[in-house]
């Protein structure tokens, strides 16, 4: 380690126990803003996530027909109808589920026994569950399954277009919140910092003109402050991820069962997350002092 870097530390060091009311203060506000951070990026992973796992169960559901000119549908005929189903482009590959008659009887037979117990026949038609490739492509797969391309096969295709625009519209909504959101906390965390290291900085203004007197130049001055932002930044950041593992071991398992969602619903690596919060909190600590100290350096 050279002299300049020794005495930068030095004096880094020395700053932070002449002032450690306003150094505490720093590493307060950014455990404050980095835990909220990091529980408001948990939550938000978690939201998307969901609102992917939603859209991804959107279905154009194509019932078949019982007869085609008084002649019974084969079996052979639905496969064949299955093969131009595989290379419509707005199905998704492997996106093509065949349900028979029968099967979709006992399926509602489990769900609705008062229903079915009295059938003198099965009402219900063979049917086929079309995945979209993309989930904003499902208007498309069902203009492209009706009118002039309608096969002869068909009876009915079923989009449920008003709910399924009403989840692309909330998911698509819940997606821009959480960009927004996340920016404007970063901000608030700029200028939180930036606010707490200025009456550190705003204290030692005489000791800052001094220097640059005797020929400091910007960024010898700039370096104790920047040093002490990275301290304060880190210590706060590496509070908040203890905090969030503490809320993670102790609140979460309790919380989860509660949730709705499937096994693809999930929110980021907690890894990912901590890693997330401590850069941010180095970066944030750097420039709020950066920031901060280049009016007092105008001399």
């Amino acid at each position: 380690m050279t002299g300049r870097s020794r005495l930068l530390l030095s004096e880094a060091w020395r700053s932070l126990g002449a002032n450690f009311s306003t150094t505490v203060a720093a590493t307060l506000t950014v455990l404050i803003g980095m835990f909220l951070l990091g529980l408001f990026i948990a939550l938000g992973t978690w939201t998307v996530s969901w609102s992917n796992h939603v859209k991804h169960e959107l279905v154009v559901k194509v019932q078949i027909r019982n007869t085609v000119d008084k002649k019974p549908v084969t079996r052979a005929q639905e496969t064949a109808f299955a093969r131009e189903l595989q290379n419509n482009p707005y199905v998704k590959e492997n996106g093509i589920e065949f349900v028979s008659k029968a099967e979709a009887l006992k399926q509602m037979d489990k769900r609705y026994p008062d229903l079915t117990a009295n059938l003198p026949y099965n009402p219900l038609k063979d049917q086929f569950n079309l995945t979209p490739n993309k989930p904003e492509n499902v208007d498309k797969l069902f203009a492209s399954l009706t009118g002039k391309n309608q096969s002869p096969l068909v009876l009915k295709v079923i989009d449920g277009k008003q709910l399924s625009h009403r989840i692309l519209a909330v998911a698509h909504v819940i997606e821009a919140v959480f960009v927004i959101a996340t920016l404007v906390l970063v901000v608030a965390s700029v200028l939180l910092i930036s606010n707490t290291i200025r009456l550190s900085i705003f204290s030692r203004r005489r000791e800052i003109e001094v220097m640059k007197l005797v020929g400091a130049t910007n960024w010898f001055v700039r370096g104790p402050f920047m040093l002490e932002g990275l301290f304060c930044g880190l210590v706060g950041s590496a509070l908040a991820v203890v905090l969030l593992i503490v809320g993670k071991e102790v609140a979460l398992p309790s919380i989860l069962p509660h949730i709705g969602g499937g096994s693809d619903v999930h929110a980021w690596p907690f890894y990912r997350d901590a890693v997330a919060l401590l850069a941010a909190g180095l970066l944030l600590g750097a420039a709020g002092s950066g920031l901060t100290l280049r009016r007092f350096l105008q001399v």
